[in-house]
């Protein structure tokens, strides 16, 4: 490694005005050691904030232009969309990500370029919570990675979060995905590579709230299931077909009922229990088609993941 070698740390930023500085200033201050070693460049990507992000990002590039670049989307188009605009504009032979709120830690980059240096084309790491988290996000995300690896045919490590090293072999990669709706998290294990795994107490927020709201969170499940397993459709014709053999099997019993043993079958309750539990099956499973159907759609489209608005890179690659 010379000082030739560029490293590009890419961050997502929407509404985090008040942990800009403080994260530019940890990540100097970590970075600085290794000025000998590597050129870095720190790239911000603006997800449509509404507060004063940007004029924030424009006074930091005005203050250091070579080292601080920012790119604006027109509107707020989501956390991973602006990952993946990172990754498709960073110039380093190595791109590390991580978020603005500081709960990544930035002394974990060095770690980062050591195990790169060992060979090792993924760098991931993997959130262990503790009781300072919240219950809500220790059992959503628990519950998130379980359902996920339950149906999908891509094994997440438990925890993942999108804080990695990516090296330039690996984002490559990403960016020549025509997916519309890359799943980024499920989209890294399933490409291979030398991975290697980090493990991490995440530190506390140091201003500001979460991003990801309930139906951010449940959008993000569907996204990274239907993106890479079709299990879910198997499920539902699974279901379907042992439901029917059962109403088969029962409707058997009230034929045989009514004409060999001369009784009216009583039970109302269950038929209209059957009618209900058929009838929520099939809207389940048309809602799972739909689901799938949905993606086909947006992807016919080919509309761009992002747009840029504004961005102070040198020039596209």
């Amino acid at each position: 490694m010379n000082r030739n070698t560029l490293i590009s740390i890419i961050i997502p930023a929407f509404n985090e005005e008040e942990c800009l500085r403080t994260t530019v200033l940890r990540i100097t201050e970590t970075v600085e050691a290794f000025k000998d070693e590597y050129s870095f460049e720190l790239i911000f990507v603006n997800d449509g904030s509404s507060d004063k992000t940007l004029d924030l990002l424009r006074q930091l590039h005005k203050n250091n232009p070579e080292w601080i670049h920012y790119i604006s989307f027109s509107r707020n188009f989501g956390h991973m969309n602006a990952l993946r605009c990172g990754y498709d504009n960073a110039r380093g032979q190595a791109v590390i990500c991580m978020d603005a709120d500081l709960q990544h830690p930035p002394s974990l980059i060095p770690v980062f370029l050591e195990k790169w240096r060992e060979g090792y084309e993924i760098v991931f790491t993997s959130r262990q919570d503790n009781m300072k988290t919240g219950w809500f996000k220790r059992n959503s995300s628990r519950y998130f990675y379980h359902l996920m690896n339950s149906l999908s045919d891509v094994q997440i490590e438990p925890g993942a979060a999108d804080f990695r090293l990516l090296d330039q072999q690996v984002v490559q990669l990403i960016r020549q995905s025509k997916e519309t709706d890359l799943f980024i998290r499920g989209f890294i294990p399933w490409v291979g590579f030398r991975q290697y795994k980090i493990e991490y107490t995440p530190d506390q927020r140091f201003a500001g709230h979460s991003k990801y709201s309930l139906k951010k969170m449940i959008r993000l499940a569907l996204n990274g299931i239907t993106s890479f397993s079709v299990r879910p459709l198997r499920i539902a014709i699974i279901l379907g077909a042992s439901i029917s053999g059962l109403a088969f099997l029962y409707a058997f019993y009230a034929l045989y009922a009514h004409l060999v043993l001369k009784e009216t079958v009583q039970g109302w309750t269950s038929v209209l229990i059957s009618v209900l539990v058929i009838g929520g099956l099939q809207l389940l499973t048309l809602g799972i088609l739909g689901e799938y159907l949905g993606r086909m759609y947006i992807q016919t489209k080919s509309r761009p993941a992002y747009i840029i608005q504004e961005s102070t890179l040198p020039a596209p690659l």
